[in-house]
């Protein structure tokens, strides 16, 4: 029996490595989130993400080696492809029309202070800036870049505040790892 285009089966591990590269950079092309490498290799039907990891390494060097605009970068604990940073002032001329994303002074000091202490409490955060933080906890937590990842186990039960994968996605962070050290951020 003959494969038809509808019950043809998905590459396997007998595909070359060239090919599985050419998946791999069509399923990146099609996402507008960063996927890890154990699901496009499950896409892929592999039976480990070790090829998928060797084709972005050979995707990323092809396009360093033809000059390209972009690369396979990890983000939040998988891969997109995103633009090179020398093309930023351009892109954002692009999309001006998103200044509503911009976060306001009070609220990358908020993020910051879930960002580092995490789980952390609105209380210590109100400690820390010395004012009241619920708007802005309230606008970042709309805005996808915080949740509540708990309750502590106080009186009263009160909210663990903490980031999201949507807050590494956009801060182009793999991991909370991956965050300054505060003594890099401390003025000399």
């Amino acid at each position: 029996m003959t494969d038809t285009p509808d019950t043809q089966a998905a590459p396997t591990d007998t595909v070359d490595a060239s090919q599985i590269a050419h998946y791999v950079e069509a399923v990146l092309m099609t996402i507008d989130r960063p996927i890890n490498a154990g699901k496009i290799a499950d896409t892929l039907e592999l039976d480990t993400p070790k090829p998928v990891t060797e084709a972005i390494k050979q995707l990323n060097a092809d396009y360093e080696g033809s000059d390209r605009t972009f690369r396979i970068e990890q983000v939040a604990g998988g891969y997109q492809i995103l633009t090179l940073p020398d093309y930023k002032p351009v892109l954002a001329r692009l999309h001006r029309t998103k200044a509503d994303a911009k976060l306001s002074p009070a609220a990358l000091e908020t993020l910051s202070i879930v960002a580092y202490r995490q789980p952390v409490l609105r209380a210590d955060i109100e400690s820390i800036r010395g004012v009241a933080s619920g708007e802005i906890l309230r606008s970042l937590m709309e805005r996808n870049l915080i949740k509540i990842v708990g309750r502590a186990d106080e009186i009263g039960r009160p909210m663990l505040y903490g980031t999201t994968r949507r807050f590494l996605e956009i801060f182009g962070l793999a991991s909370l790892k991956d965050l300054p050290k505060v003594e890099e951020l401390q003025k000399p």
